[in-house]
Formats: structure tokens, sequence, C-alpha cells
């Protein structure tokens, strides 16, 4: 309901801090399809916060944070392909193995 609130008002900057943190995995593919249709769009900056990485996917560019720092930044395959943080968090969430 909040998502949908804060849509009517058009605005130039979405920020969603953990928006499937507590959510089903239906649910939360739902919400991530809607989010990615919203940035699609390309009317506003959308920036999402998530520890789920399966949320954040399919953002242009991340920014992996550790200790408060920026340690990496790009798009999910770029990050794999770095084999670094961002790769070694993927595999431990996803579980795939190579």
């Amino acid at each position: 309901l909040s998502i949908a609130r804060s849509l009517l008002r058009h605005p130039n900057l979405l920020i969603f801090d953990e928006a499937t943190s507590a959510l089903d995995s239906i649910t939360e593919e739902e919400i991530t399809t809607t989010i990615q249709s919203i940035s699609a769009a390309k009317s506003q900056v959308t920036v999402l916060i998530a520890h789920r990485l399966s949320t954040i996917m399919h953002a242009d560019t991340i920014f992996v944070l550790e200790r408060g720092r920026v340690v990496e930044m790009g798009n999910h395959a770029d990050l794999l392909n770095e084999k670094g943080l961002y790769y070694a968090m993927w595999r431990q969430q996803i579980g795939e193995r190579k």
C-alpha cells in the first residue's frame, strides 16, 4: 500500500529500504517485478537497499558496501565476474556452484 501511495505522487526519487525482506517468495517476486517495471520507465531514480541479492540483481548499478564503504560497484554480471565480495555473497545466498 505504501508503494502505491508513493507512486501516485510521481516522485523523482524512490527509495525502497528492504522492501521485500518480510515477504514470502511469491509476493517478493511480484513486488520485485513491479519495481523493475517502474524503474524501466526511467521517469525517476530508484534506489533499492537489500540484503537479498535476488532483489537487486536486475539493477543498472549495484553498490556493495562493507563496513560503511563502497567496496565494489557494477551490474550483476560484472560483479560476478570480479569474483569479489558480491560473488561470495551471491554464491552463499543463491547456492550457485561452478
